[in-house]
């Protein structure tokens, strides 16, 4: 006998993976009541498995056996009755995990704010589309787990690969929430899946954007006003063997630079004469013979 090494389980939960430490093979075994009593070491309890199994399956031990995942080519290979027999007994029960996978489609999402807005179906069918798969290839299962609550499966092909998703589902009069079980699940339902990140442009230094606004700045203007400065007020040529011009006449005086007139003197000149007052401080009305000869007050035209 070759000695196995336990491996894992697989994602269903129905079958335990085992290796060979020496050739690395790899082997599985149903995790069924037979094996949790031989792990258990409960002999009484694996002998008796051992008696009904050789023994023909009664009506409900075969649907309780279909309701808890297995299908039924299992329950007839296992129980060694005949695959119509198994069959009329499990079609009660396959007909309500069919009701009960479609139930778990139409609940929501648990999330960390609360239930999903979306169903499970309406959720998975986005992220299918986002990696490119066809939800009409994938197919739906539900069964009772040990705890006798509800498991959903969804399973599909990608390439080579079956891959696998289980989710719990708790019925509730709001059509239900779903909880995933394993990593396939939580990323179907995860809002971020498939999400494009928002591209970030390259920031350039602020140093190089001065620098090369001002070189361009000079390229630009610099050559523009250069070449206004050489074409603006075109001198004309002087005639050749021309006698010079002298402007200023003969015997002209020199002119002498008269003194600067100070800000403050300018300003009095310019400013009217003060009006007379009489001897209590007042203005002094204007004669007639000045209104109508029109001769101001001051005594100026």
């Amino acid at each position: 006998m070759r000695d196995l090494r336990v491996v894992g389980l697989e994602p269903d939960g129905q079958h335990v993976i085992c290796a060979d430490p020496t050739t690395g093979d790899k082997f599985r075994l149903p995790a069924d009541d037979k094996l949790r009593a031989a792990s258990r070491g409960d002999i009484a309890r694996l002998g008796q498995i051992e008696i009904q199994m050789d023994s023909v399956l009664r009506p409900r031990e075969i649907q309780a056996r279909i309701r808890g995942g297995a299908t039924v080519e299992q329950v007839a290979n296992e129980s060694g009755m005949a695959l119509s027999r198994v069959e009329v007994f499990a079609h009660p029960v396959l007909l309500e995990r069919s009701q009960a996978s479609s139930m778990a489609q139409a609940g929501h999402p648990l999330r960390h704010d609360g239930p999903a807005v979306q169903t499970l179906a309406e959720i998975v069918a986005l992220a299918f589309r986002a990696r490119g798969h066809h939800l009409g290839e994938a197919t739906w299962d539900a069964w009772r787990d040990e705890d006798n609550k509800w498991v959903a499966q969804l399973k599909w092909q990608a390439g080579r690969t079956t891959n696998k998703a289980h989710w719990q589902y708790l019925p509730d009069g709001h059509g239900g929430t779903i909880t995933a079980l394993d990593d396939a699940a939580a990323e179907l339902i995860d809002p971020d899946f498939g999400r494009q990140l928002r591209g970030l442009a390259p920031v350039h230094s602020l140093a190089i954007e001065e620098e090369t606004s001002e070189e361009s700045f000079d390229e630009y203007y610099g050559t523009t006003a250069d070449s206004e400065i050489e074409t603006v007020a075109p001198q004309a040529p002087a005639p050749q063997n021309a006698a010079p011009v002298d402007l200023a006449p003969e015997n002209a005086a020199p002119e002498v630079a008269e003194p600067p007139v100070p800000a403050v003197a300018e300003t009095k000149r310019h400013e009217p004469p003060a009006p007379k007052k009489d001897k209590k401080g007042k203005p002094a009305m204007p004669s007639w013979e000045d209104v109508l000869l029109g001769v101001r007050s001051s005594g100026h035209n």
